[in-house]
């Protein structure tokens, strides 16, 4: 019987346990569809942070750049300018000259003798002269006591012009023999690195239309940068031209940026060439290393006559969207606004701008990657300082 209420006893206890779970199940089942309707709270995402520089109008010379080869302000070629046996080359291939430098020797004996004999010539026409003028004088004083015909006066009058002009006729030959002497000797017109010479010792040359190049002498003080400018670049350099503005000139050679060179526009072309809408321009400078030689490809970089006031914006802050180009700036309230640009030439690290900003916009130039428009931002000036949206909105 005990066995029995024992039992009992415990199965009550395991019911009444098995009601409690039940009924807590019951009720969180119940807890939990009465939320099941609400979105669960999470935290909002922080704004991006970029990188923002301010646009301000900078005073700048504006650069435009072409390309270009190297001339030389002197080019001669040398051309004997009398006939005869080559007697002496005075140089070495490629030695610098001065203006006056003997390089060549042309047979000078036929010269010399030719000189010799101008001078007899010369001698004998003075003494010819003096006697012509001493019977002519006696003549004059005879005809007027009728002593000499009047005939006779005349003949002394012809004999006397007739010696005056042989002797500038002397005077001439002798002149023209003492310069082919000269020529002879052949002499550089201009300073300058000499070429090879093309005649040797012992060969015979003419002169007239068949003289052949002896050498080539190229000055290498100054050099011309020749190189095409647009129809606009030459309206600008001709107007700041008339008003008393030169354009600046800076050159390099191809490969070598590390060097360059400082000139000056020394002249243009007379006409347009029409199939380019360009005119050849021509710029000076001075060979300071001696390193530049005709021939040369160089980069030319032809500078405004005056500096002007432009706004420039950083290549880092430019996208492209198909043919636009577009940067993101920052408004007042850290929004992040699309602006569609129009840019002009480059300048160190950035390029103009022609149209799109005005002074004082706020350009994103770090996190694009991590913007789009219409978003807010937290925005950090290139000084490190930090703008939140909510400071911008206290001000």
């Amino acid at each position: 019987m005990s066995s029995t209420k024992a039992y009992l006893k415990r199965h009550t206890a395991i019911a009444a346990l098995l009601a409690a779970t039940l009924i807590g199940g019951v009720g969180a089942y119940h807890l939990d569809d009465a939320h099941a309707g609400e979105a669960p709270i999470a935290d909002a995402p922080a704004a991006p942070e970029v990188v923002v520089t301010t646009i301000a109008p900078e005073v700048m010379r504006q650069w435009s750049e072409f390309s270009g080869r190297l001339t030389a302000v002197d080019y001669v070629e040398i051309r004997p300018r009398v006939g005869g046996t080559i007697h002496k080359v005075a140089f070495e291939d490629g030695d610098f000259v001065n203006k006056g430098d003997l390089l060549f020797v042309i047979d000078p004996r036929p010269f010399e003798a030719a000189v010799a004999r101008a001078e007899a010539q010369l001698a004998s026409a003075k003494s010819q002269l003096v006697l012509s003028e001493a019977e002519l004088k006696r003549a004059t004083e005879l005809v007027e006591s009728s002593f000499v015909s009047k005939s006779a006066y005349d003949q002394r009058q012809n004999d006397f012009a007739v010696a005056q002009a042989a002797l500038k006729s002397a005077q001439a030959e002798l002149t023209t023999a003492k310069l082919n002497l000269d020529y002879a000797h052949v002499t550089a017109p201009v300073a300058g690195v000499v070429s090879r010479a093309e005649i040797t010792e012992g060969n015979v040359i003419e002169t007239g239309a068949s003289a052949p190049v002896l050498t080539t002498i190229v000055a290498n003080d100054r050099l011309y940068a020749e190189f095409n400018v647009d129809e606009r670049t030459y309206v600008n350099a001709k107007r700041q031209g008339a008003k008393g503005g030169k354009m600046p000139v800076i050159m390099s050679l191809a490969g070598d940026a590390d060097v360059s060179y400082e000139g000056e526009l020394y002249s243009f072309d007379n006409k347009l060439d029409l199939r380019s809408g360009t005119i050849r321009a021509r710029a000076v400078f001075d060979n300071t290393d001696g390193a530049l030689t005709p021939g040369m490809f160089a980069e030319i970089r032809l500078g405004s006559p005056t500096k002007e006031e432009v706004l420039v914006v950083s290549d880092k802050a430019v996208g492209t969207d198909q043919d636009k180009k577009f940067v993101y700036t920052v408004n007042d309230k850290n929004v992040v606004v699309y602006r569609e640009v129009k840019l002009g030439r480059a300048v160190s690290g950035g390029r103009v701008v022609l149209a799109g900003l005005d002074a004082g916009d706020r350009v994103i130039v770090n996190g694009l990657q991590r913007v789009r428009p219409n978003v807010t931002v937290t925005a950090r000036n290139q000084d490190s300082s930090v703008q939140t949206a909510s400071a911008l909105q206290s001000r």
